[in-house]
């Protein structure tokens, strides 16, 4: 840690036997870091010590209207969201890598199938995307603005179809200076796009640049794509939701020969009514402990503020931001963890205003493995030179398929912390937090990936540890 580049940023660690508690090495254990997507060690145990592993999210299409003996409702249909993330097409459980199967919005398609298999030939009203299960808040404080233009920082909302995004693919022309032509799918009111991309001579390097301000409905793409060559796809992230939710949900309906008379609309409140709604389809999803993995293995952001959320809305709904990030305090109490060792912002770690200690991070991760649900839990890192955003890091090590654990980066900051398995069957507890490191961050990664070996092969035999390193 304390040569080369990375040498010149800050470096928290605790190294702890897990069996023990014993202090192998500690060095800024309770400094204050940046700890990026070592966050969601934090929001996955809360998740899974609120709502169990096999929770699972609930999905509904609901009307206050009747349907009639020809086939007419008489009344808005609603699709009603509380928090599930997988609304997609994604294939569970996850074995390894991520997989699809068939189309990304296929849910909502079978949502609408079901819907029309009640009889439903006509809806005299709207239809409505109701995220009010979460109060309204797209963006947690410290996200960025360009983070919020792409899949990794879409907008949170109690609906999440296909991750809250769309694909905008850009296809060259066969030569230079013909158009480029832009689609978007699948279609949605949320944003309409302004293209400036040319058609540059073949072999030439493409060079584009997309710009959206925030809550502005103009994606504004320039610049060139290369004659003759493979489309390009953007995957970006949707502002509002529920409206997107709901005009697909329109749309799928008229495409199975329903008529809506009315409009597709979003509802961010509760609405009181004197007669409880009648459910007309539902979706439940996966039992969390699948969920878990997937968010943990390719670190998604917005899935992770979905368990927050929804572990939190087991209590009641929350008025302000700060009722909400204020909420895991006393779980992070029962977990060992010291007042004022987390400071925290979102769920994910995509927040730059999150704090923790590396010692807050091994309490969590000690505390977890005497819970009932630390299967889940254990199984959900990723393993390194095996899985998730691990896969690529320390291959033909004594490190490989020994380290456990969820990797961290933002711009400057590059953290690790999880589990160590040695050959002699002795576990390690770790916590790696890198700040201020310059530059993209390659050289802090190895650094992370030297720790994590010297782990399996500096303490592979239980003994007397040695010398602890103090701040």
């Amino acid at each position: 840690m304390d040569g080369g580049i990375a040498g010149r940023g800050e470096w928290g660690a605790l190294v702890v036997d897990a069996a023990s508690g014993e202090v192998l090495y500690q060095r800024n254990a309770d400094e204050y870091f940046v700890p990026a997507s070592n966050m969601k060690l934090l929001t996955t145990a809360l998740a899974l010590a609120k709502l169990g592993s096999a929770y699972r999210f609930r999905t509904t299409i609901e009307t206050r209207g009747v349907i009639g003996a020809d086939g007419g409702l008489s009344g808005d249909v609603v699709l009603v969201g509380r928090g599930d993330p997988n609304l997609s097409n994604r294939r569970f459980p996850f074995t390894g890598k991520e997989e699809f199967d068939g189309s990304p919005t296929r849910v909502l398609e079978e949502l609408a199938d079901a819907l029309v298999a009640r009889g439903v030939k006509s809806v005299f009203g709207d239809v409505v995307g109701d995220d009010s299960y979460f109060p309204a808040e797209r963006y947690p404080s410290g996200w960025e603005i360009d983070d919020m233009v792409w899949e990794y920082g879409a907008a949170i909302s109690a609906i999440v179809v296909d991750d809250n995004t769309v694909r905008l693919t850009l296809t060259p022309g066969l030569s230079d200076g013909d158009a480029v032509l832009a689609a978007v799918t699948p279609a949605t009111p949320d944003f309409v796009v302004e293209n400036r991309v040319t058609t540059s001579a073949a072999g030439v390097k493409s060079d584009l640049t997309l710009v959206r301000e925030p809550g502005a409905n103009v994606v504004v793409v320039t610049g060139t794509l290369p004659a003759n060559s493979a489309p390009r796809t953007l995957v970006l992230a949707i502002q509002e939701p529920a409206l997107h939710a709901a005009a697909l949900l329109k749309q799928m309906l008229e495409a199975r020969g329903v008529q809506v008379s009315g409009v597709a609309r979003a509802q961010h409140e509760s609405v009181a009514a004197a007669e409880a709604p009648v459910v007309l389809a539902q979706h439940m999803s996966v039992p969390l402990s699948d969920s878990v993995k997937l968010v943990n293995k390719i670190s998604q952001n917005l899935h992770t503020e979905m368990y927050l959320r929804t572990a939190a809305r087991q209590d009641g709904v929350w008025k302000m931001p700060e009722e909400l990030t204020k909420f895991p305090e006393s779980f992070y109490a029962d977990a060992g963890i010291a007042p004022g060792d987390v400071v925290q912002a979102d769920g994910s770690g995509l927040s730059r205003h999150d704090l923790v200690t590396a010692r807050a991070l091994v309490a969590m991760l000690s505390y977890a493995q005497r819970q009932p649900w630390f299967g889940a839990y254990y199984d959900s890192l990723p393993v390194g030179g095996v899985d998730g955003t691990l896969e690529d890091r320390m291959r033909n090590t004594a490190a490989a398929g020994r380290i456990h654990a969820k990797s961290g980066s933002l711009e400057h900051v590059r953290t690790r912390s999880g589990y160590a398995e040695t050959a002699s069957g002795r576990r390690l507890i770790f916590s790696f937090l890198g700040n201020n490191q310059p530059g993209k961050g390659h050289e802090a990664t190895d650094v992370l990936d030297g720790l994590c070996v010297a782990l399996v092969e500096e303490w592979a035999v239980a003994g007397p540890a040695k010398k602890a390193k103090h701040n």
